[in-house]
């Protein structure tokens, strides 16, 4: 029997030679490098699309208990199609999206019964930063003096306004302090929108001074720049931290610690954690299924963290990879018989 040839079957082989061959596409001739703004980081970036949908039918599914599953991955927009049950898993960031709507605070102020499968480790806080020649210390400030800034921030169409999770993250802050992007251009403000915290339009704005404000997140791509070049953060505290912590963000801090030349650590809320969820009456044996792919294919799954993945945090609930709804009964039995969660 040592001899039996082994393979998948041809459907499989298809299947998976798609995934294979979509995932092998970010390493040819249609990708190029580039240097992350502040990090000096060697980045790849790609002419081919990021945005994720995927699914494995099975037409037999009834017949033979097969299973069905589609995946999609990045925003509120993901979120709503899981709890539209058109997706399976989404891959989401940050973890405060998902438990801002499992509490049925998002765009869609409906609660989504979500449950974490795993989630990623990627480390990451909100950035609300106005340079030191404003006078401006606070966000309540703007308000009560009206100042019309020239900020840089993410994308700001109508969609990206209410799905995308970063920009429902600063409006969500501004509106807690009484604040909002037409405000600033009532205000005789403009605003300069990027498509990604590292973008190079941003940074030359830093460089030259074009800008006087970034509220973002992706802090390790541009915090340091913009710190070297007079900017200050703002702290988001008080009751404005009240109002975004009953949401489901969870405080942090930018920390002195990571940005050289800032003074202390200030206030803010938490970007970290990509976790991948499903609805909380998936199938218990797909949800260990789920995990035990994942484990297999660890030593080929990136990470945000420039280490090889560690299947323990994936449960860990740590600072990189925070969760705050509950975990899948599948995964959470996956984890505990592996001995990666105690």
């Amino acid at each position: 029997m040592n001899d039996v040839k082994r393979r998948y079957n041809a459907e499989i082989q298809r299947a998976k030679g798609i995934l294979e061959l979509a995932a092998a596409l970010y390493d040819t001739s249609l990708s190029f490098q580039t240097t992350r703004a502040a990090e000096n980081v060697l980045q790849t970036e790609s002419r081919v699309g990021a945005t994720i949908k995927l699914s494995l039918s099975a037409e037999r599914a009834v017949k033979e208990n097969r299973i069905t599953l589609s995946f999609a991955a990045d925003s509120f927009w993901e979120i709503k199609k899981v709890a539209e049950r058109k997706v399976s898993l989404g891959w989401i960031n940050p973890s405060a999206a998902v438990t801002v709507a499992f509490r049925g605070k998002g765009p869609e102020r409906k609660k989504v019964p979500l449950r974490v499968i795993a989630v990623f480790p990627s480390y990451d806080v909100m950035g609300f930063a106005v340079h030191e020649s404003t006078g401006i210390t606070s966000l309540a400030q703007i308000k009560k003096d009206r100042i019309p800034l020239r900020l840089s921030t993410g994308m700001t169409t109508k969609r990206a306004l209410a799905y995308n999770t970063t920009m429902f993250t600063v409006t969500a802050v501004m509106k807690a302090a009484g604040l909002s992007l037409t405000d600033f251009r009532k205000w005789g403000g403009k605003i300069q929108s990027v498509n990604r915290p590292s973008h190079p339009d941003r940074r030359a704005a830093i460089e030259n001074g074009t800008i006087n404000a970034i509220f973002d997140e992706g802090i390790k791509s541009w915090g340091q720049t913009a710190v070297d070049h007079g900017f200050r953060y703002l702290p988001v505290e008080g009751e404005v931290l009240k109002r975004l912590v009953a949401m489901g963000y969870r405080s942090s801090v930018v920390p002195k610690s990571r940005f050289r030349g800032l003074p202390e650590d200030v206030q803010t809320v938490d970007f970290s954690g990509w976790p991948m969820v499903a609805l909380a009456d998936m199938p218990d044996d797909v949800a260990y299924a789920i995990c035990e792919a994942i484990e297999a294919r660890k030593d080929i799954f990136p990470t945000d963290n420039y280490k090889p993945l560690d299947v323990a945090q994936l449960c860990a609930n740590d600072a990189e990879a925070p969760f705050d709804i509950p975990l899948h009964p599948g995964a959470e039995r996956f984890y505990r018989e592996r001995g990666y969660l105690k």
